[in-house]
């Protein structure tokens, strides 16, 4: 019979973290071009910066800088196996920024520190709140996130951790943003974006309905979930997940994130890049042979110190399964989350501004 032992590990439990802990996570990661080809094919992702090089060195950028989703995904699923191998949930997601464009050749390290712990009311599970940072080959931060996931315990009967639950920013204060590193002076082509639409064409409180629908392929979001290294067992194991509530794999939030943000591009195809994340819940799991829809609402809007080529808009990101979403209620009477709503999320991103377009080809803003 074959026994484990301490050649081999479980993952951590509720019970194995400690409160200012800090993990630094195993296989450092060097994306290349391959893997960005495939994170287009796996979302259908057509923003610009990350299609076209030539419009990428337009933009100052010394290189076809990958999806920022992919590099979020990256340092998510270096993070997984200390810290979410026996999530339930991963429950919301605070603080993040995003510093750095990240570029093939580029190599991606991560650490987690532990920011809080509190035992749920079952006294079966735990949340864990870790703060996790994103580095290059050089020790450069390129990302980081807070990030909340309820865990599983190993005993039950086990003693709870005093309860400590982090201060966290309802939002990234629009004064901190800041244009990435690497990217220069925008210049806008509307016809090679395909959208004339630039930041003074958004208003406070429009929604955009994204209009089109796409549907999570079984082997699509495993593929996707193993391209970011992404082990959490809830994802692949089917034996045990046949068993669960849902009877089946749960799909990667994450996926759900990067096909909501690439369905984006119909209404908000010039929002280059990802500049901070605000606030995100994962409201309800997805399932193979969901379909997402998703429609965004502008929060706010900001400019950014000393640019007059490019401006923040703070969107609402909302994706819901086998339906469209825009006229619909996202929650019941009681407040809660409605079964088909997928993703709850609150971001910053950058759009260029008038000052871009009149540096690219030319043509009408929105």
């Amino acid at each position: 019979m074959i026994k484990s032992g301490s050649k081999t590990t479980p993952g951590r439990f509720f019970e194995d973290f400690r409160l200012g802990e800090v993990i630094r996570h195993a296989t450092p990661r060097t994306v290349g071009a391959a893997d960005a080809t495939l994170h287009l094919a796996l979302t259908g992702s057509r923003f610009l910066p990350h299609c076209s090089l030539p419009a990428a060195l337009a933009n100052g950028v010394d290189g076809l800088p990958v999806d920022d989703l992919l590099a979020f995904h990256l340092v998510f699923g270096k993070s997984v196996p200390d810290i979410s191998l026996n999530a339930v949930a991963n429950l919301g997601y605070a603080e993040g920024r995003f510093h750095r464009l990240v570029r093939p050749g580029d190599t991606l390290a991560a650490t987690s520190t532990v920011i809080g712990l509190k035992e749920t009311s079952s006294g079966r599970t735990g949340i864990v709140y870790v703060r996790t940072v994103g580095i290059d080959q050089d020790g450069r931060p390129v990302l980081e996130f807070c990030r909340w996931v309820m865990v599983r315990k190993r005993d039950a009967a086990s003693p709870a951790p005093e309860t400590s639950v982090p201060t966290l920013a309802p939002a990234v204060d629009a004064a901190t943003l800041a244009v990435p590193a690497g990217l220069g002076r925008l210049a806008l082509d509307p016809v090679a974006s395909g959208s004339a639409l630039t930041f003074e064409g958004y208003a406070k409180g429009e929604r955009i309905d994204h209009v089109d629908g796409m549907g999570i392929m079984e082997s699509e979001h495993r593929l996707a979930t193993r391209l970011y290294q992404n082990t959490a067992r809830v994802h692949f194991n089917d034996h045990a997940e046949r068993a669960g509530r849902l009877g089946a794999v749960i799909v990667y939030g994450g996926v759900v994130i990067s096909l909501a943000r690439a369905l984006s591009f119909n209404g908000l195809g010039n929002l280059w890049h990802l500049l901070a994340i605000n606030a995100g819940t994962h409201a309800n799991p997805a399932l193979a042979g969901d379909t997402v829809f998703a429609w965004s609402e502008v929060l706010d809007k900001a400019p950014l110190a000393e640019r007059d080529d490019c401006g923040a808009l703070r969107l609402r990101l909302v994706a819901t399964k086998n339906r469209p979403c825009h006229d619909y209620p996202l929650r019941d009477t009681d407040g809660r989350y409605l079964p088909d709503v997928l993703l709850d999320l609150d971001y910053w991103g950058l759009m260029p501004t008038r000052a871009a377009l009149s540096a690219g080809s030319g043509g009408r803003s929105g």
